[in-house]
């Protein structure tokens, strides 16, 4: 078991952590080290403004227009905090036309497309790559992706960074969208798992000692004291406290003693 440490991207709508990571855009050398190339990304995102209206493309897409090594992006987002009447986009209102999408775009109407939703702190979110979606200011989330960092904007509120209309409304599949609600005790989706587990005095697994990946383990809230201990024996004791997280390792013994919340990650 190690502890992960950020790796802070400064954003002009606030900032990135890459918690969790192996990309080479934000690579924790550390965790290459026990996990090679990990096929997960885990980041937290601290929106004080919106982000730009975006996409991602699936594992198809992206090889086809990016390179045959290069992975898709599907995504999950976990409301850490929000302010009252925070709101991000997911997805499009009805079925736009790709000709309306990248006219739209380029005229700055494309809002008029978007489906905005008012999120609160719980509430859980899955972007299936292809998904349109940005996260509005006031908002402060985990996010759980493939690693991958592909993003296509298709439009940035007035601002000079550079978009990529066609290839972004190329990859748009407007589909597969869930109901937006609080994060129930278990997730799971082609990519990844989430188990959500209240902390209330101890809390004790085992890391699949058949996996072959590390399992991450956050903590959304709360502290105390995690323990690992290694299939030969070793023991690793760590304090925790709200949104760190951990990598394990397979066939380690885990438990948790203190109050709070954890979400365990694992690559399926």
């Amino acid at each position: 078991m190690i502890q992960l440490n950020p790796i802070r991207s400064e954003k002009v709508w606030g900032y990135e952590d890459w918690i969790a990571s192996t990309h080479a855009d934000g690579c924790q050398s550390e965790f290459k080290a026990l996990a090679g190339d990990y096929p997960l990304l885990v980041k937290i995102i601290q929106a004080n403004d919106t982000l730009s209206v975006q996409v991602h493309p699936d594992d198809n897409d992206a090889k086809r227009l990016e390179g045959e090594h290069e992975r898709g992006k599907t995504e999950c987002w976990y409301v850490l905090s929000a302010d009252e009447g925070a709101s991000l986009v997911y997805g499009l209102k009805g079925n736009p036309s790709k000709e309306e999408l990248l006219s739209s775009s380029h005229d700055g109407t494309i809002e008029n497309h978007l489906d905005r939703v008012e999120v609160k702190k719980g509430d859980f979110i899955f972007i299936p790559s292809g998904t349109v979606h940005a996260i509005g200011g006031g908002l402060r989330l985990l996010e759980v992706q493939q690693s991958c960092n592909i993003t296509y904007r298709l439009y940035d509120w007035g601002r000079s960074r550079e978009v990529h209309i066609e290839k972004g409304v190329e990859v748009i599949k407007n589909e597969k969208k869930q109901k937006i609600a609080p994060l129930g005790e278990e997730f799971e989706c082609e990519y990844f798992k989430l188990k959500k587990e209240p902390l209330k005095g101890g809390y004790s697994f085992l890391v699949s000692p058949s996996g072959k990946l590390p399992e991450l383990v956050f903590i959304s809230g709360g502290e105390g004291t995690i323990r690992a201990t290694a299939k030969d024996g070793t023991k690793t004791e760590l304090s925790f406290k709200a949104e760190q997280i951990f990598a394990l390792l397979p066939g380690e013994k885990i438990t948790l003693e203190g109050k709070g919340e954890v979400i365990r990650i694992m690559s399926n």
